[in-house]
């Protein structure tokens, strides 16, 4: 994804495209995998963690990110390409490797759906599934 199709995404979900905003937009959309805090303020080097910190909340306020806690105690952030600034359209399931401690995406397969009781209000699903990567399984 280019920079104008971060300027666009932004845009869509009510972000001003500001430089910081486009830059970590496109950090996210570039990385093959969910990134943490750390591994974005490694790539982003221009950027303070702070501002980077700020952004994601930002970001997660307007649906443009998608949150994974991965249960190593990291979270994980990838760019969500919902075209709704109000919900995510785009929910899929999250692979964890107990080995190399990757986070990776299953955009093919949808989060399953979950009928909770009369009293109950659905905010989020967190659905991260452990295992051992093709690569992994393979060594």
């Amino acid at each position: 994804m280019g920079k104008e199709q971060c300027i666009c995404l932004l845009t869509a979900h009510d972000v001003k495209p500001t430089a910081n905003r486009i830059v970590i937009a496109e950090a996210l959309a570039s990385a093959d995998c969910p990134m943490s805090m750390k591994e974005l303020e490694y790539s982003i080097l221009s950027i303070d963690k702070s501002n980077i910190f700020r952004t994601l909340m930002l970001f997660k306020a307007h649906h443009l990110v998608h949150v994974i806690e991965d249960g190593n105690g990291s979270v994980k952030y990838e760019l969500c390409l919902s075209h709704d600034d109000k919900e995510d359209e785009d929910e899929h399931l999250h692979f964890f490797c107990e080995q190399c401690h990757k986070t990776f995406c299953l955009h093919d397969i949808p989060v399953p759906g979950i009928s909770l009781p009369a009293d109950y209000e659905l905010r989020s699903i967190n659905c991260v599934v452990k295992g051992l990567c093709p690569k992994c399984r393979k060594q």
